[in-house]
């Protein structure tokens, strides 16, 4: 048996946010095993915990097809899990292994934020579901676009842009910074709050010279949450910012 959480991230308030499942005690599995427990937990993320000799603790990251090398709110929520259960003592600065290399977390007014692996930009020369595109890269890679308004998109042309431009998936967002997130070909029809896709627009205001400071932005209206991220963007480094509460705790067995 190992121990196991599933945690809300980018709210504060249960069930808003977008889950991660995290199993606390994942010496011992090989990535079949992780790839099997993902696809069976069927959400968007799972992670699993283990020791590191570089950092605080290393994080492997599975969707319900394949492993990331980083997403932003199984990192939240794996530092949620870790900060609550004990594995790492209680402190504000943390250091996270995984596949994007060993990124700096901070811990400070309830919210934790991640220092992002710096965003690979490629402008597109097209629209993108009539907006102004950039392709994105910061370990899952985003078509990234500015839209009217976000609820209208269609969200049917989806999986074949993300196979046009060799993407993940497809974020758009909107003047209000009302943001969607959409990866069909990797099992995730619509990521509910989608932390990569929001250190991708970060990256695209950034690119476009519109985002300096902070801000929030929302997201998962259109399936019925309403997740809040905290963003923090200087010429150097982009945050990725969010709460995050613990709805399910036990163990997992695993043979």
């Amino acid at each position: 048996m190992r121990r196991f959480k599933q945690v809300d991230v980018f709210t504060a308030q249960p069930f808003r946010g977008n889950p991660v499942a995290v199993v606390l005690d994942a010496e011992g599995l090989d990535a079949e095993a992780m790839q099997r427990i993902a696809r069976w937990t069927n959400l968007s993320e799972t992670t699993f915990l283990l020791k590191s000799d570089k950092a605080d603790y290393r994080v492997r990251i599975f969707t319900p097809s394949r492993e990331l090398p980083f997403a932003g709110h199984p990192t939240i929520g794996t530092a949620h899990a870790a900060l609550e259960s004990g594995f790492v003592s209680s402190r504000k600065s943390l250091k996270q292994e995984c596949g994007a290399g060993v990124l700096e977390l901070l811990a400070e007014d309830g919210k934790i934020f991640v220092r992002s692996p710096q965003p690979k930009i490629r402008e597109l020369e097209r629209p993108v579901l009539g907006g102004r595109a950039l392709r994105v890269e910061v370990g899952p890679v985003w078509l990234t676009a500015e839209v009217k308004d976000v609820a209208a998109v269609d969200t049917g042309a989806m999986a074949q842009l993300s196979r046009e431009h060799d993407a993940t998936g497809v974020t758009v967002f909107d003047s209000k910074l009302h943001v969607r997130s959409f990866a069909p070909l990797q099992g995730i029809p619509e990521d509910p709050v989608c932390g990569s896709g929001n250190i991708s627009v970060a990256a695209y205001l950034r690119h476009f010279g519109r985002a300096q400071g902070e801000y929030t932005a929302r997201q998962g209206m259109s399936i019925g949450r309403d997740g809040r991220i905290y963003m923090r963007v200087d010429e150097r480094d982009i945050w990725l910012g969010g709460e995050a509460v613990t709805c399910v705790e036990g163990s997992l067995r695993t043979a």
